[in-house]
């Protein structure tokens, strides 16, 4: 009720340019989604400019016209949603191979279609034109090389995904760092992402 509230009083004025911090933290799924149709609304009936932080990826690719990744103060890129996530080119494999394996990147990087490779322990992830058909070849690479494929996925790229692309980091990185320093606060484009 309270965020209910904040947006309410901040629209009384029916303002040209609205500033939205973290409009939907810590609402339920239901109370969330209302958000979000009133938000669209905002933007399509009013024709008002918003501008938003926040730390749901989903969000932003649902509520925004331009994102802008902020990392360490820094814009690393600007676009619209789709922009991004095209920007860092095709699916994502991500393959889990068994403890131990010795390391198949160059393996992998050597077949078709296959544009980026990046490891971490026994995790691979991936980056190709073509998911469905370079997945089984990634698997055959890994069975030759001498692993054994765990776990596969291939997903087109999410926000999330275009989030660590342009940070260069993976989350267990992230986790590593927080825990060793006091925790800071990164910026995703109008919108904010905590670590």
């Amino acid at each position: 009720m309270k965020r209910r509230l904040e947006l309410a009083s901040g629209l009384i004025n029916r303002p040209k340019l609205l500033f939205l911090d973290e409009p939907t933290l810590g609402l339920d799924v239901q109370t969330r989604a209302a958000v979000w149709d009133y938000i669209r609304t905002l933007k399509q009936e009013f024709h008002m400019t918003l501008f938003m932080t926040t730390h749901y990826l989903d969000e932003a690719d649902n509520l925004c016209d331009r994102i802008a990744l902020i990392d360490h103060g820094k814009i690393l890129t600007l676009g619209s949603p789709n922009e991004l996530k095209e920007s860092i080119g095709g699916d994502i494999i991500e393959l889990t191979v068994q403890e131990g394996a010795p390391d198949l990147s160059q393996a992998i990087k050597s077949i078709a279609n296959v544009v980026d490779v990046r490891r971490a322990e026994s995790d691979y992830r991936i980056k190709t034109l073509l998911g469905e058909e370079t997945a089984p070849a990634v698997m055959e690479a890994v069975r030759v090389g001498g692993g054994r494929v765990t776990k596969i996925s291939i997903s087109k790229p999410s926000l999330d995904q275009v989030y660590l692309e342009y940070t260069g980091r993976s989350i267990r990185e992230e986790r590593a760092e927080t825990s060793s320093r006091v925790p800071r606060r990164g910026m995703m484009g109008g919108m904010r992402t905590r670590r």
